[in-house]
């Protein structure tokens, strides 16, 4: 999934989804760890592993370690990550 994450934010917080100025479309990600030796990385991991009801361990960040605009991976059963991310992304539409 491709994230755009906003390290020393005021609160962690999932903020919906967005289009990046190419239109990829990204979930805007807000941390208030710093960028600093993967803390708002981690910090990015827990949120996500919180909200989406996964455990931590089941995500990594694959691709954009050092930058704003990341890919984080969720490895699981298929068709239990499908059911648990849909359900977050049909609540957060409502929210």
């Amino acid at each position: 999934m491709a994230l755009r994450v906003t390290p020393n934010a005021a609160g962690d917080r999932i903020e919906g989804v967005a289009s990046l100025s190419d239109a990829r479309p990204v979930l805007k990600v807000r941390v208030t760890a710093v960028p600093d030796k993967g803390k708002a990385n981690a910090a990015v991991t827990k949120l996500l592993a919180k909200a989406w009801g996964v455990p931590r361990s089941s995500l990594s960040i694959v691709a954009g370690e050092k930058d704003r605009n990341k890919t984080v991976q969720v490895t699981g059963d298929p068709a239990d990550l499908t059911a648990r991310l849909t359900d977050w992304f049909r609540r957060s539409a409502t929210d």
